[in-house]
Parts: C-alpha cells; sequence; structure tokens
C-alpha cells in the first residue's frame, strides 16, 4: 500500500467469516506507516475465513483472509498460510484472496532466524540452521569458533558456535534436537544473514536432498519461531551486559519475589555460576525474568548446566521457611515508591518505518550542511498585499515553497536522486513538505510546485496538511517527491538541519523569523531575519552547486516579486 509499507495493522474487519462478498467490497481497514487505507476484495464468493484479529499487525504477503466458494474445504490453504503443511494440490481449486499480494513487494518482514523450511522430500528429517539476525545493522556474520562438531549430539539450547556481528560476538544457539549432520561455513568464514550454516537432524538423514534444495527439514511450530524471534533480541545484548545482569544475583542474603508477590529468601544456587555469569541462554533469561523467576535457584539441564528454556518453564519455587513473614517486613522502612517508573507502548508502523528509512538516509548519505541568513522585510510586506487578493491564505512557508520550486528550476542538479550506480536528474519539481502528526511525521507532496501559483500552493499544503492529520492520504499524495521543505519555524525554533528524506538529495530545514539588529546602509536597524539550513547528500550534490541553490532562493525570497514572473 505505500512504498515503504513492511507491514500493516487492521484497524478493523468491515466483514465477518460467512458473509458473501462482490469485487470490489472493502473487507478491512488497515493501518500503514502512514495512512488508514480500505482493503478491497478481487473475488466473489464466501469469506470462509479471518487471518489476523483486529489491532494485530501482518507483514507484506501474510494471508489476511480466504475467500471462495460456500462449504468449500480450505484445510490444505490453511496449513499452508499457518505454515504448518504442504501447498494444497493443484487439482484443488485455490480460492484464496490474499489481499497482501496487492502491497508492495520491495520491503518483505524480516524472516526469523535461523529459519526451517519444507524439504524437497517430506521423509528427510533433518533441519537446516542459517544465519540469524543478531542486530538490526547486521547482513553478514563470522563464525568465530564451532562449538559442536559433525556427528555430535545436540539438544535445544546447546551452543553451536561463536559468530562475531557488527557489533559484538554472540552465541548461537540451536533449537532442534538431533545430530549435526553438516557444517557449512568453517571457522574464520562469513556467511550472509540467512546463509546456511548446519543441518541437524536424525542420524543418517539425507541431508544432500535439503542442500540440493537450498531449504530447510521440518517445519519448526509457532513456539519455536517465537522463541527464536525473542532470542534474536536477547542475543544483541554483549557479554558484558549480560554479566552486568546477573552480578546482582551472587549477593547472599538476596530477597526474590515467591508465588505470592512478598519477599522471600534466596535459596542455595542450583544454576552452574562462572566467575559472575550464570549458564543461562538468552531465552530463559527473558522468560525468567517475565516471570520473576531467580536463575540462581533454577537447575539447568544443558551442558555444563546450562539453563535452557525448558528448565525455567518447568521451574517450581521452593517453599518459603517459616521465618519468612519476619524477613519481608524487614524492608518495611523503605516503602517502595507508589508510581510506576516508567511505561512502555508499542511502535507504531509510522515510527518504525521513520527510524528504519531516516537511519538508513544518516548512515549511508554522505551529509554536509549549508546554512544562509535571509533578510525577510520584503517578503513581509508582499505576503500583506498578497493575502488582500488572495482567495486563500498565504503563508510564509507558501512563499519558501514557490520561491524553492523556481530555485530548483535553474539548478536542476539539487533536483536529483542517488541511485547507487546512476544520478536521475528529474524533469519535474516535486516538494515535499514535512507535515508533523500525532504518532510522527508524514511527507505529503506538492507536484509540479514550479507551475503553480502562491494561492494554489497555500490551497493544496492545507488540504495535504489536513489530510495528513486525520490519517486519509493516499499513496499518490506521499510519492513522488524531488525535494524536501521541513519548516519548524512556527515552533520558535530559529534554525536546526534535517535528515535527508530518501530518494531526494537535498531537504532544507527552515528557521523562524527573527528580529534582529542588522547593518543597512552604514547603519544599526532592526531588521527580520530567516536562517535556512539545506542537507545535500554529496554523493549528489557538491558544496558549491547547493551554494548557488541558496542564493537563487535567498534572492528571491529577499525580492519576492521575481517568483511570480
Amino acid at each position: 500500500m505505500s512504498d515503504t509499507m513492511t507491514e500493516g495493522v487492521i484497524a478493523s474487519w468491515l466483514k465477518k467469516v460467512g458473509d458473501t462478498v462482490k469485487s470490489g467490497d472493502v473487507l478491512a481497514e488497515v493501518e500503514t506507516d502512514k495512512a488508514t487505507m480500505e482493503l478491497e476484495s478481487y473475488e466473489d464468493g464466501t469469506l470462509l475465513y479471518i487471518g489476523p484479529k483486529e489491532k494485530e499487525s501482518v507483514p507484506v504477503d501474510g494471508v489476511l483472509a480466504i475467500i471462495g466458494k460456500q462449504g468449500e474445504d480450505i484445510s490444505g490453504l490453511l496449513s499452508q498460510a499457518q505454515g504448518g503443511g504442504a501447498a494444497a494440490p493443484a487439482e484443488q481449486p485455490a480460492p484464496a484472496a490474499e489481499p497482501a499480494k496487492a502491497m508492495s513487494q520491495e520491503a518483505p518482514a524480516a524472516a526469523p532466524a535461523p529459519q526451517a523450511t519444507q524439504a524437497p522430500a517430506a521423509n528427510v528429517n533433518a533441519t537446516v540452521i542459517r544465519m540469524p539476525k543478531m542486530s538490526d545493522t547486521m547482513t553478514e556474520g563470522t563464525i568465530a569458533s564451532w562449538q559442536k562438531k559433525v556427528g555430535d549430539k545436540v539438544k535445544s539450547g546447546d551452543i553451536l558456535a561463536e559468530v562475531e556481528t557488527d557489533k559484538a560476538t554472540m552465541e548461537l544457539e540451536s533449537y532442534e534436537d538431533g545430530t549435526l549432520l553438516y557444517i557449512g561455513v568453517e571457522a574464520g568464514n562469513s556467511v550472509a544473514v540467512d546463509g546456511i550454516l548446519a543441518i541437524i537432524g536424525e542420524a543418517g538423514a539425507d541431508y544432500q536432498q535439503l542442500l540440493s534444495g537450498n531449504t530447510g527439514g521440518a517445519q519448526r511450530s509457532d513456539r519455536q519461531e517465537a522463541e527464536i524471534a525473542d532470542s534474536r533480541v536477547e542475543n544483541s545484548k554483549t557479554d558484558t551486559q549480560l554479566q552486568e545482569q546477573a552480578a546482582p544475583a551472587e549477593a547472599k542474603n538476596v530477597q526474590v519475589p515467591g508465588p505470592n508477590g512478598q519477599g522471600q529468601q534466596a535459596a542455595t544456587p542450583a544454576a552452574a555460576n562462572t566467575g559472575g555469569r550464570i549458564l543461562a541462554s538468552p531465552l530463559a533469561k527473558k522468560i525468567a525474568e517475565e516471570k520473576g523467576i531467580d536463575l540462581n535457584q533454577v537447575k539447568g539441564s544443558g551442558d555444563n548446566g546450562r539453563i535452557v528454556v525448558k528448565d525455567v518453564e518447568n521451574f517450581v519455587p521452593a517453599a518459603k521457611p517459616a521465618a519468612a513473614p519476619t524477613q519481608a517486613a524487614a524492608p518495611a522502612a523503605a516503602p517502595a515508591p507508589t508510581g510506576a517508573l516508567y511505561s512502555e507502548v508499542p511502535v507504531s508502523q509510522m515510527r518504525k518505518v521513520i527510524a528504519k528509512r531516516l537511519s538508513e538516509s544518516l548512515f549511508t548519505a554522505p551529509h554536509f550542511y549549508l546554512t544562509m541568513e535571509i533578510d525577510m522585510d520584503k517578503a513581509i510586506e508582499a505576503r500583506n498585499s498578497l493575502n488582500e487578493v488572495s482567495p486563500v491564505k498565504i503563508s510564509f512557508n507558501d512563499l519558501v515553497v514557490k520561491a524553492a520550486a523556481a530555485a530548483l528550476k535553474q539548478h536542476p542538479a539539487v533536483n536529483s536522486s542517488w541511485l547507487g550506480d546512476k544520478i536521475r536528474y528529474n524533469n519535474v519539481i516535486n516538494i515535499g513538505i514535512a507535515v508533523a502528526v500525532e504518532e510522527g511525521l508524514l511527507v505529503p507532496v506538492v507536484r509540479n510546485a514550479d507551475q503553480k501559483t502562491l494561492s494554489q500552493i497555500a490551497a493544496e499544503v492545507k488540504d495535504l496538511g489536513g489530510k495528513a492529520k486525520t490519517k486519509k492520504l493516499q499513496p499518490a499524495d506521499w510519492e513522488g517527491n524531488t525535494f524536501t521543505i521541513s519548516n519548524l519555524g512556527m515552533f520558535g525554533i530559529d534554525e536546526f538541519t534535517a535528515i535527508i528524506n530518501p530518494p531526494d538529495a537535498c531537504i532544507m530545514a527552515v528557521g523562524g523569523i527573527k528580529q534582529t539588529p542588522v547593518v543597512k546602509n552604514g547603519q544599526i536597524q532592526i531588521g527580520n531575519l530567516m536562517k535556512v539550513t539545506l542537507s545535500c547528500d554529496h554523493r549528489v550534490v557538491d558544496g558549491a552547486v547547493g551554494s548557488a541553490f541558496l542564493q537563487t532562493f535567498k534572492k528571491l525570497l529577499e525580492d519576492p516579486i521575481r517568483i511570480l514572473v
């Protein structure tokens, strides 16, 4: 539904299972990173199945619903959609209408890793272990060392290898029980995310079929996939962080939460403890933290007493000693704070995309910044005169948009985009206007701004701003920008630098108009000055090119009659 969308949230279902659906009917409302949009049906039939519930998110290409004939058997499609079986036979009608097909194919959601997929031969009882994405910036990992060798027995929770990422050296856990049949990467070599690392399965299994098909073995359960995703979050912590978390557990006479929420004396440590660090898998630590379980009391069943997930899940706290009431009363001298220390909310789709795109821009595009002061005395006079005859109130931002469009026409090198192996010089001037909304930032686009009058620009900007705040923008409203303007002057900001909005080569940050002493004709006077800062992608725009653009922009605003010519 947008070029930056990776997943959507079902705001509401407008149809229910059993309803008759026609092509063009609206099935649901979907919240994307930029707007709430309607999801239409492209099939006629009966709504047989609904996957995600309202307020649940679904990745691009995820299954939302199935439409078919009344009473039709959809078990094959359901097993395929839920990852639990093979694809439906070719001769079976495929009534599934997957609205996700209409979404962008360019930004699929990241697959969980290590990944296990269906083998070409169903009788191969083995699973491919792939390189997981252990940090948000990781693209490949280097095998520092293998902790297991081919032929070794492996249990869930065992450490297979140590992996060097772009941020730390982390442990790679197994989520399968079986025999290590194959190692694909030698220690010291690198492999891309999702690349094949190893194969674990039944001793003697013909794993060559998996390698030739470049797929995994039997599919994991939803629980295992969830464990992998959670482990990836925990694995992003370095060993130092894990030691710091485990260090307080060394203290004696620690008060730990009991089953009824009251404090109790910590028992003699049952977990393996090496140099202050508890031997436990990252996911086991996460679950223990969520359940309030002291890992010192948990006995590990893994190698060297290592605590794995099942140890935490099967843990039963020891009975409280008789003296517990007396001990629980001791901390009463220091009452705990009554209010919550913090609150956490899920990251919205819009905020996820802002974080992803602007991080990529800032850390990929070499930014440089050019700042210039502009005398706005004549612009103020011109605006007052124009508003006496204009059908729509013209703002200073509208003057900035018109002046920028006129300057871009004279400096087409600034109206460009970096495409990796080529530079695109745009023949149209489409200016994106950054608009602040409750959840973040949207950038609707004023198309062909150089060909529009000030009143037309003013009306369009107001209309787009209203749509942005009510989440009614459509993809055509935010796509195709060639230059972006971000104005914080109305918030009292004098000057700031903005991050380039891809695929643009430049973005202009506009501050407020401020009365400042200036020298005119050898005398000190009060002038109305506005500062603008142009952020440029040095791969496309050089300093001299950006400076020339700003000089033209300055002349146009300091003598606004030029804009109207």
